[in-house]
């Protein structure tokens, strides 16, 4: 006998426990911090604006369509170079801790890859392909998320989608972080304020790992369309001319 249920938009928001101030720490600090936040109360709700979901549609179309000379290119470097499938599939937290499949290009070897992603990737990780080292440094391995922005499970920029069973400072995330799940009252994005920040690559560090989320929900308190368009230049500037991924 098949069961079925319906919830309203309060019901799933109110999986994240209570919904009332959060104690935060403070940016850049090992010390928790008096300052609260209400991510409830910020300036607006990113998650249903739809200026915000125009702007992801349109630039992640006009951005599909300007690099799909590059995007047939990685795809055939990446058959001519090692075995399996082109892209990577793997579900991650979504909207209101909704599950989605992720699609980004594949940089490890089938045989080692970790299909689950709680064993992170690290600083020349034998698991990586040479053109997958490539990718990764430059993040084009990325690029395949802009469908998951057409199709609605992402957005251009948010809290980077994470993968259930997550962990951070050989702890499972929101174990750590007892506010973890605010971070997904918004679509998850390819680029964020805590990656911009400095924050990204592993999380062993604990500390390291609890900044993302403070960054995540500074986000969420402030954003608006200008935050946005700052996020995307500055993500322009540091990841795709830089190179600064592993």
């Amino acid at each position: 006998m098949a069961v079925s249920a319906q919830f309203t938009r309060e019901e799933v928001v109110s999986l994240f426990q209570q919904r009332r101030p959060t104690a935060l720490r403070g940016l850049h600090s090992s010390r928790h911090s008096n300052r609260y936040v209400d991510v409830h109360a910020s300036a607006g709700d990113p998650s249903s604006s739809t200026t915000k979901r125009a702007m992801d549609v349109l630039i992640a179309s006009m951005a599909l369509v300007f690099l799909m000379p590059l995007l047939i290119g990685i795809s055939i470097a990446i058959k001519a170079t090692s075995p399996g499938p082109v892209f990577f599939k793997q579900r991650r937290y979504g909207l209101r801790n909704r599950q989605f499949q992720i699609y980004k290009f594949r940089t490890m070897d089938v045989e080692t890859g970790d299909q689950s992603g709680v064993r992170q990737t690290t600083s020349n990780d034998p698991r990586v392909t040479p053109i997958g080292r490539f990718l990764r440094r430059t993040s084009l391995d990325e690029l395949p998320q802009l469908l998951n922005v057409v199709i609605g499970d992402m957005s251009i920029v948010g809290p980077r989608p994470h993968v259930p069973g997550m962990q951070a400072g050989a702890r499972l995330y929101e174990d750590l972080v007892p506010y973890y799940f605010h971070r997904h009252t918004v679509r998850p994005g390819i680029t964020g304020l805590a990656q911009v920040s400095g924050c990204r690559g592993s999380t062993v560090n604990r500390d390291s790992a609890m900044d993302r989320i403070d960054y995540d929900l500074q986000y969420i308190e402030t954003w608006s369309i200008w935050l946005d368009i700052k996020i995307i230049a500055k993500t322009a500037r540091q990841e795709f001319l830089s190179g600064n991924g592993f």
